[in-house]
């Protein structure tokens, strides 16, 4: 039962990314088509590289997660299946 809801969690996560990264390139392309400056055209395609960088992360964060939640190790039994949102995107921090 376990297996399931991770494989589901990686799914909807997997979902989640595609659906970002969708809406990212289709962002870039409205921006590309309404920008007159070549300067602006090359801001709308790093913007859209950043945040299909952003997607990745996330779903990498939300797979591990619920393997996390699966194998025990999540540390705090609060771990749920879901694939998290943009508004839960976790910062990196330095380690020593």
């Amino acid at each position: 039962m376990q297996l399931v809801k991770e494989t589901s969690a990686n799914i909807a996560a997997s979902a989640k990314a595609g659906l970002d990264k969708t809406k990212t390139v289709l962002e870039e392309k409205v921006e590309k088509m309404i920008a007159c400056d070549p300067v602006e055209k090359e801001m709308a395609a790093r913007k859209k590289e950043e945040k299909i960088k952003e997607a990745e992360l996330r779903k990498q964060v939300a797979k591990s997660q619920s393997t996390a939640a699966t194998t025990g190790g999540g540390g705090g039994g609060g771990v749920g299946y879901t694939a998290i949102g943009a508004q839960e995107m976790p910062t990196m921090q330095a380690t020593e």
